[in-house]
């Protein structure tokens, strides 16, 4: 099981927590993942933005069209897989959460991954991708790519994906990105409901 919780957690909801002094401080709410408890799929970014804050909800606004369309055009709906973050606070001015923080909010992110048991782990970024493999990581370069990394003391597949963002503002990684996304659908087999890990 994951360490004990910096705050309060009922299910899959944080309700409380004041871990975080400056996140307390810049959030307007705690925004907590989104989807099935069963999902096959969690996509994990790094921490809320203005819009995620003001909404409530991961993965709004432009980066969450973009990751809306690229799971509709694999035959996802969004409702299908569970959206959530590393961090569950917006920290200010939106920038990176800082190491501190990250650790602070683990063991919430590893409690939501315990209780849905994913058939697959999707980091949308450099931040969750270094921060649940615990190394440096070429996002680029390894984008699509599926490890094994231990996490709550149960090793869990995890691929590695460019944060959608990253399609607005440079637009060779369009591919990288959708590439990625093709590997997560394919990797479950909807009518049997079994990992076609073999695949690939």
């Amino acid at each position: 099981m994951s360490e004990s919780l910096p705050g309060e957690m009922e299910g899959l909801e944080v309700t409380d927590c004041a871990a975080c002094p400056e996140l307390c401080e810049s959030r307007s709410r705690i925004v907590n993942g989104v989807g099935p408890a069963d999902a096959d799929l969690v996509f994990v970014g790094e921490a809320p933005g203005a819009n995620e804050d003001e909404q409530g909800e991961p993965f709004v606004g432009r980066s969450g069209d973009v990751l809306t369309e690229a799971l509709r055009d694999r035959g996802l709906a969004r409702r299908d897989v569970r959206i959530t973050n590393c961090v569950r606070c917006r920290p200010p001015d939106n920038r990176d959460p800082r190491q501190e923080e990250l650790a602070n909010c683990r063991p919430y992110l590893e409690r939501e991954i315990e209780l849905v048991d994913p058939e697959l782990i999707v980091t949308l970024g450099k931040v969750p991708a270094q921060h649940l493999l615990e190394r440096d990581v070429a996002v680029t370069g390894e984008a699509g790519q599926v490890f094994d990394p231990e996490i709550a003391g149960q090793r869990r597949e995890l691929l590695v994906c460019v944060h959608p963002a990253a399609t607005l503002y440079d637009r060779s990684q369009e591919d990288t990105f959708t590439d990625a996304i093709a590997t997560a659908a394919d990797y479950t087999d909807e009518e049997s409901g079994q990992r076609r890990l073999g695949d690939f």
